[in-house]
C-alpha cells in the first residue's frame, strides 16, 4: 500500500518553525522546495523513498495575493501537523469521475505548478487539494506527467515504513478510500488523523 503514497503533507502556520521541527525530529536538514504562487505557500521537502516524500508547507509571506493561505487549513493551524496526503494517479479525470459516481467528490482536476529555487518549473495534474475529503484522511490524487518526481532529486536518507489513518467514521472512510482505488484499513479515532512511521538514519520515529 505504501507504494501508492506520493507524499505526506505536513502543514505549518510558520514555514521556518515547521522546518526546524522536522529537522530536529529526523536529525537531518530538509531541502528547500519553492513557491506555489496561486496558493500563497512555500514548501520544503524530505525524501521518504525513491518516489515518496514529506512536504513541509506554510505561508509565503512574499505572496502578492491579499489574505492568509487557506490551502490545507493553514490559516487555522496553531501548530504544525500532518493534515493530508497525496496518492499517485493517472487518468485523473476518469478516476475522479468514477469516485464521484461512488459518492466520493474529489473536486475538479486542474494543473498546478511551483518554481524551484533554481528557476525550474514543476508542473503536475491533481484533484482539488481544497476539497475536504473527510478531514484530509482521503488523499488527493496527483500525476507528475513528464516532470521529474521531486523525490528523485532529493537525498535518500529516510523511508516511509508505516501509515495509520484514523477517523470517527472508520468504516465510511474505508469505503471512500476503496472508491478511489486506495484500499486500506482505518482506525476508529476521535478526529481525522494521520500518523506516519519513518525510518531515519538514527532510528524510527512517528510523525503526526
Amino acid at each position: 500500500m505504501l507504494s501508492i503514497v506520493d507524499h505526506l503533507v505536513y502543514a505549518t502556520p510558520d514555514l521556518d518553525a515547521g522546518i526546524a521541527a522536522i529537522e530536529r525530529l529526523l536529525g537531518l536538514p530538509v531541502v528547500p522546495g519553492g513557491r506555489h504562487e496561486d496558493w500563497e505557500t512555500r514548501n520544503a521537502l524530505v525524501s521518504l523513498g525513491e518516489a515518496t516524500y514529506l512536504e513541509i508547507i506554510g505561508p509565503d509571506h512574499e505572496a502578492t495575493i491579499d489574505g492568509p493561505p487557506t490551502l490545507f487549513g493553514i490559516d487555522e493551524l496553531d501548530e504544525p501537523r500532518l493534515v493530508t496526503w497525496a496518492a499517485k494517479g493517472h487518468a485523473l479525470v476518469e478516476l475522479a469521475g468514477s469516485a464521484k459516481s461512488l459518492g466520493v467528490d474529489l473536486g475538479p482536476v486542474s494543473e498546478g505548478g511551483r518554481t524551484l529555487p533554481d528557476g525550474t518549473k514543476l508542473v503536475w495534474q491533481l484533484t482539488d487539494p481544497y476539497a475536504d475529503r473527510l478531514g484530509g484522511v482521503v488523499p488527493f490524487l496527483i500525476d507528475w506527467g513528464e516532470s521529474l518526481h521531486p523525490a528523485a532529486a532529493l537525498p535518500h536518507a529516510c523511508e516511509l515504513v508505516g501509515l495509520v489513518i484514523g477517523h470517527p467514521d472508520a468504516r465510511g472512510a474505508e469505503a471512500a478510500l476503496e472508491a478511489i482505488g486506495v484500499p486500506m484499513s482505518v482506525a476508529t479515532a476521535e478526529r481525522a488523523s494521520i500518523s506516519a512511521t519513518i525510518r531515519t538514519p538514527t532510528g524510527t520515529i512517528e510523525l503526526s
